[in-house]
Protein backbone atom coordinates (compact mmCIF):
# COMPACT_ATOMS: atom_id res chain seq x y z
CA UNK A 1 0.00 0.00 0.00
CA UNK A 2 2.82 2.37 0.89
CA UNK A 3 4.54 1.63 -2.42
CA UNK A 4 1.31 2.36 -4.36
CA UNK A 5 0.85 5.69 -2.58
CA UNK A 6 4.48 6.61 -3.25
CA UNK A 7 4.16 5.75 -6.94
CA UNK A 8 0.91 7.74 -7.24
CA UNK A 9 2.51 10.72 -5.49
CA UNK A 10 5.50 10.55 -7.82
CA UNK A 11 3.20 10.35 -10.85
CA UNK A 12 1.18 13.33 -9.65
CA UNK A 13 4.38 15.24 -9.00
CA UNK A 14 5.63 14.62 -12.54
CA UNK A 15 2.25 15.59 -13.98
CA UNK A 16 2.14 18.84 -12.04
CA UNK A 17 5.76 19.60 -12.95
CA UNK A 18 4.94 19.01 -16.63
CA UNK A 19 1.94 21.32 -16.32
CA UNK A 20 4.09 23.99 -14.71
CA UNK A 21 6.75 23.75 -17.43
CA UNK A 22 4.14 23.79 -20.22
CA UNK A 23 2.42 26.75 -18.60
CA UNK A 24 5.69 28.63 -18.26
CA UNK A 25 6.54 28.00 -21.92
CA UNK A 26 3.15 29.00 -23.33
CA UNK A 27 2.63 32.01 -21.07
CA UNK A 28 6.25 33.01 -21.66
CA UNK A 29 5.65 33.01 -25.42
CA UNK A 30 2.60 35.24 -24.99
CA UNK A 31 4.40 37.63 -22.64
CA UNK A 32 7.40 37.63 -24.95
CA UNK A 33 5.21 38.48 -27.94
CA UNK A 34 3.64 41.34 -26.00
CA UNK A 35 7.01 42.73 -24.93
CA UNK A 36 8.43 42.31 -28.44
CA UNK A 37 5.54 44.29 -29.92
CA UNK A 38 6.48 47.23 -27.70
CA UNK A 39 9.79 47.57 -29.54
CA UNK A 40 9.32 45.88 -32.90
CA UNK A 41 6.80 44.43 -35.33
CA UNK A 42 7.58 43.43 -38.95
CA UNK A 43 5.08 46.02 -40.19
CA UNK A 44 2.95 48.73 -38.69
CA UNK A 45 -0.05 46.68 -37.45
CA UNK A 46 -2.42 49.53 -38.35
CA UNK A 47 -0.98 50.31 -41.82
CA UNK A 48 -3.51 49.68 -44.61
CA UNK A 49 -2.35 48.30 -47.96
CA UNK A 50 -5.37 47.64 -50.17
CA UNK A 51 -3.23 46.24 -52.98
CA UNK A 52 -1.95 43.47 -50.69
CA UNK A 53 -5.27 42.51 -49.06
CA UNK A 54 -6.03 38.87 -48.18
CA UNK A 55 -2.55 37.66 -49.12
CA UNK A 56 -1.83 34.11 -47.96
CA UNK A 57 1.05 33.45 -45.54
CA UNK A 58 4.40 33.91 -47.27
CA UNK A 59 7.96 34.83 -46.39
CA UNK A 60 7.01 38.50 -46.62
CA UNK A 61 3.91 38.11 -44.46
CA UNK A 62 4.31 35.10 -42.18
CA UNK A 63 0.63 35.04 -41.12
CA UNK A 64 -0.75 36.62 -44.30
CA UNK A 65 -2.70 39.88 -44.52
CA UNK A 66 -6.28 40.81 -43.65
CA UNK A 67 -9.07 42.44 -45.67
CA UNK A 68 -7.32 45.82 -45.42
CA UNK A 69 -3.86 44.53 -46.29
CA UNK A 70 -2.60 44.77 -42.70
CA UNK A 71 0.06 42.28 -41.62
CA UNK A 72 -1.62 39.63 -39.44
CA UNK A 73 1.60 38.62 -37.66
CA UNK A 74 2.16 42.21 -36.54
CA UNK A 75 -1.45 42.41 -35.39
CA UNK A 76 -1.17 39.17 -33.41
CA UNK A 77 1.94 40.48 -31.63
CA UNK A 78 0.25 43.79 -30.82
CA UNK A 79 -2.92 41.92 -29.85
CA UNK A 80 -0.96 40.03 -27.18
CA UNK A 81 0.04 43.37 -25.71
CA UNK A 82 -3.57 44.58 -25.62
CA UNK A 83 -4.90 41.33 -24.11
CA UNK A 84 -2.27 41.22 -21.36
CA UNK A 85 -2.63 44.92 -20.56
CA UNK A 86 -6.39 44.59 -20.05
CA UNK A 87 -6.16 41.30 -18.14
CA UNK A 88 -3.32 42.47 -15.87
CA UNK A 89 -5.09 45.74 -15.08
CA UNK A 90 -8.32 43.88 -14.32
CA UNK A 91 -6.51 41.44 -12.04
CA UNK A 92 -4.87 44.43 -10.34
CA UNK A 93 -8.30 45.92 -9.67
CA UNK A 94 -9.49 42.61 -8.24
CA UNK A 95 -6.45 42.21 -6.01
CA UNK A 96 -6.37 45.83 -4.90
CA UNK A 97 -10.02 45.88 -3.84
CA UNK A 98 -10.90 42.24 -3.18
CA UNK A 99 -7.97 41.26 -0.95
CA UNK A 100 -8.45 44.11 1.60
CA UNK A 101 -12.18 43.38 1.61
CA UNK A 102 -11.58 39.69 2.31
CA UNK A 103 -9.02 40.45 5.03
CA UNK A 104 -11.45 42.88 6.64
CA UNK A 105 -14.26 40.32 6.58
CA UNK A 106 -12.06 37.61 8.13
CA UNK A 107 -10.56 39.91 10.75
CA UNK A 108 -13.66 41.71 11.97
CA UNK A 109 -16.37 39.04 11.51
CA UNK A 110 -19.94 39.85 12.61
CA UNK A 111 -21.87 42.47 10.67
CA UNK A 112 -18.73 43.71 8.89
CA UNK A 113 -18.17 40.27 7.39
CA UNK A 114 -21.84 39.94 6.48
CA UNK A 115 -21.98 43.31 4.71
CA UNK A 116 -18.72 42.65 2.82
CA UNK A 117 -19.77 39.19 1.64
CA UNK A 118 -23.33 40.15 0.69
CA UNK A 119 -21.95 43.12 -1.24
CA UNK A 120 -19.58 40.74 -3.03
CA UNK A 121 -22.52 38.48 -3.89
CA UNK A 122 -24.38 41.41 -5.46
CA UNK A 123 -21.38 42.39 -7.62
CA UNK A 124 -20.77 38.74 -8.54
CA UNK A 125 -24.35 38.46 -9.79
CA UNK A 126 -23.56 40.78 -12.71
CA UNK A 127 -21.45 39.04 -15.40
CA UNK A 128 -18.60 41.00 -16.93
CA UNK A 129 -20.47 41.33 -20.25
CA UNK A 130 -23.52 42.91 -18.60
CA UNK A 131 -21.31 45.25 -16.59
CA UNK A 132 -19.41 46.20 -19.76
CA UNK A 133 -22.68 47.01 -21.53
CA UNK A 134 -23.74 49.26 -18.65
CA UNK A 135 -20.38 51.04 -18.56
CA UNK A 136 -20.32 51.39 -22.35
CA UNK A 137 -23.77 52.97 -22.24
CA UNK A 138 -22.48 55.58 -19.80
CA UNK A 139 -18.91 56.16 -20.99
CA UNK A 140 -18.62 54.55 -24.41
CA UNK A 141 -16.79 51.32 -25.35
CA UNK A 142 -13.04 50.92 -25.01
CA UNK A 143 -10.21 49.21 -23.15
CA UNK A 144 -11.04 51.09 -19.93
CA UNK A 145 -14.58 49.77 -20.21
CA UNK A 146 -13.24 46.20 -20.43
CA UNK A 147 -10.81 46.72 -17.52
CA UNK A 148 -13.56 48.14 -15.31
CA UNK A 149 -16.02 45.36 -16.17
CA UNK A 150 -13.57 42.49 -15.71
CA UNK A 151 -12.00 44.14 -12.67
CA UNK A 152 -15.36 44.56 -10.94
CA UNK A 153 -16.10 40.90 -11.62
CA UNK A 154 -12.72 39.93 -10.08
CA UNK A 155 -13.30 41.82 -6.82
CA UNK A 156 -15.80 39.39 -5.23
CA UNK A 157 -13.73 36.40 -6.39
CA UNK A 158 -10.60 37.66 -4.64
CA UNK A 159 -12.64 38.78 -1.63
CA UNK A 160 -14.15 35.32 -1.14
CA UNK A 161 -10.87 33.47 -1.74
CA UNK A 162 -9.04 35.80 0.66
CA UNK A 163 -11.68 35.50 3.37
CA UNK A 164 -11.79 31.69 3.18
CA UNK A 165 -8.01 31.38 3.33
CA UNK A 166 -7.64 34.05 6.02
CA UNK A 167 -10.16 32.36 8.32
CA UNK A 168 -7.99 29.24 8.45
CA UNK A 169 -4.93 31.36 9.30
CA UNK A 170 -6.83 33.19 12.03
CA UNK A 171 -7.37 29.81 13.75
CA UNK A 172 -3.61 29.07 13.90
CA UNK A 173 -1.71 29.19 17.19
CA UNK A 174 0.67 31.96 16.13
CA UNK A 175 -2.26 34.20 15.20
CA UNK A 176 -3.93 33.56 18.54
CA UNK A 177 -0.62 34.34 20.25
CA UNK A 178 -0.42 37.63 18.37
CA UNK A 179 -3.91 38.55 19.57
CA UNK A 180 -2.94 37.74 23.15
CA UNK A 181 0.12 39.95 22.71
CA UNK A 182 -2.19 42.89 22.00
CA UNK A 183 -1.87 43.17 18.23
CA UNK A 184 -4.89 44.60 16.44
CA UNK A 185 -6.79 42.84 13.66
CA UNK A 186 -5.26 45.04 10.97
CA UNK A 187 -1.69 44.46 12.13
CA UNK A 188 -2.25 40.72 12.38
CA UNK A 189 -3.74 40.66 8.89
CA UNK A 190 -0.67 42.37 7.45
CA UNK A 191 2.01 40.64 9.53
CA UNK A 192 0.67 37.08 9.71
CA UNK A 193 -2.39 36.45 7.55
CA UNK A 194 -1.43 38.05 4.24
CA UNK A 195 2.09 36.50 4.01
CA UNK A 196 0.61 33.04 4.63
CA UNK A 197 -2.03 33.31 1.92
CA UNK A 198 0.12 35.11 -0.67
CA UNK A 199 0.84 31.86 -2.53
CA UNK A 200 -2.86 31.08 -2.87
CA UNK A 201 -3.56 34.61 -4.09
CA UNK A 202 -0.77 34.26 -6.67
CA UNK A 203 -2.36 31.08 -8.01
CA UNK A 204 -5.80 32.71 -8.13
CA UNK A 205 -4.36 35.77 -9.88
CA UNK A 206 -2.82 33.52 -12.55
CA UNK A 207 -6.15 31.81 -13.16
CA UNK A 208 -8.02 35.12 -13.24
CA UNK A 209 -5.46 36.38 -15.72
CA UNK A 210 -6.41 33.61 -18.14
CA UNK A 211 -10.11 34.32 -17.60
CA UNK A 212 -9.44 38.03 -18.13
CA UNK A 213 -7.88 37.30 -21.52
CA UNK A 214 -10.97 35.32 -22.54
CA UNK A 215 -13.25 38.08 -21.27
CA UNK A 216 -11.27 40.75 -23.11
CA UNK A 217 -11.45 38.75 -26.34
CA UNK A 218 -15.19 38.30 -25.88
CA UNK A 219 -15.81 41.97 -25.15
CA UNK A 220 -13.68 43.03 -28.11
CA UNK A 221 -15.53 40.54 -30.31
CA UNK A 222 -18.86 42.26 -29.59
CA UNK A 223 -17.33 45.74 -29.90
CA UNK A 224 -17.13 46.65 -26.20
CA UNK A 225 -13.41 46.13 -25.62
CA UNK A 226 -10.28 47.54 -27.23
CA UNK A 227 -11.24 49.80 -30.13
CA UNK A 228 -9.71 50.31 -33.58
CA UNK A 229 -7.10 51.06 -34.71
CA UNK A 230 -5.39 49.30 -31.78
CA UNK A 231 -5.18 45.55 -32.58
CA UNK A 232 -7.14 43.11 -30.49
CA UNK A 233 -7.47 39.32 -30.81
CA UNK A 234 -11.22 39.46 -30.22
CA UNK A 235 -11.81 42.15 -32.83
CA UNK A 236 -9.58 40.30 -35.31
CA UNK A 237 -11.81 37.25 -34.89
CA UNK A 238 -14.95 39.38 -35.28
CA UNK A 239 -13.65 41.06 -38.44
CA UNK A 240 -12.67 37.75 -40.03
CA UNK A 241 -15.77 35.66 -39.30
CA UNK A 242 -17.26 36.34 -42.75
CA UNK A 243 -13.92 35.56 -44.44
CA UNK A 244 -13.14 32.27 -42.72
CA UNK A 245 -13.69 30.19 -45.87
CA UNK A 246 -11.74 32.54 -48.12
CA UNK A 247 -8.87 33.36 -45.72
CA UNK A 248 -8.78 30.84 -42.83
CA UNK A 249 -5.51 32.29 -41.50
CA UNK A 250 -7.45 35.35 -40.33
CA UNK A 251 -9.27 33.14 -37.81
CA UNK A 252 -6.49 30.63 -37.12
CA UNK A 253 -3.70 32.84 -35.82
CA UNK A 254 -5.59 35.16 -33.41
CA UNK A 255 -7.53 32.10 -32.24
CA UNK A 256 -4.26 30.30 -31.51
CA UNK A 257 -3.09 33.37 -29.61
CA UNK A 258 -6.14 33.23 -27.33
CA UNK A 259 -5.78 29.45 -26.85
CA UNK A 260 -2.06 29.69 -26.06
CA UNK A 261 -2.58 32.49 -23.54
CA UNK A 262 -5.52 30.89 -21.75
CA UNK A 263 -4.02 27.38 -21.72
CA UNK A 264 -0.62 28.69 -20.67
CA UNK A 265 -1.83 30.70 -17.69
CA UNK A 266 -4.23 27.94 -16.64
CA UNK A 267 -1.46 25.34 -16.68
CA UNK A 268 0.81 27.78 -14.87
CA UNK A 269 -1.81 28.27 -12.18
CA UNK A 270 -2.35 24.51 -11.85
CA UNK A 271 1.37 23.89 -11.56
CA UNK A 272 1.83 26.65 -9.00
CA UNK A 273 -1.13 25.37 -6.99
CA UNK A 274 0.52 21.95 -6.69
CA UNK A 275 3.99 23.27 -5.91
CA UNK A 276 2.76 25.80 -3.36
CA UNK A 277 0.47 23.30 -1.65
CA UNK A 278 1.79 22.89 1.91
CA UNK A 279 0.56 19.27 1.96
CA UNK A 280 2.53 18.35 -1.15
CA UNK A 281 4.72 15.42 -0.50
CA UNK A 282 3.06 14.66 2.85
Amino acid sequence: MTVMITVEAATDGRRHSAALVAGLVLSGLVVGAALLSLAWTPYDPTAINVAGRLAAPTGAHWFGTDAYGRDVFSQVLAGAQSALAVALAAVGVGLGCGVPLGLLAAGRRGWVEEVAMRGSDIVFAFPALITAVLIAALCGPGAIDAIAAIGLFNIPIFAKVTRAAALSVWARDYTLAARLAGKGAGRISLDHVLPNIAGLLLVQATIQLSLGIIADAGLSFVGLGTQAPRPSWGRMLADSQTLADLAPWLVLFPGLGVVAAVLGFNLLGEGLRAHLNPRRGA
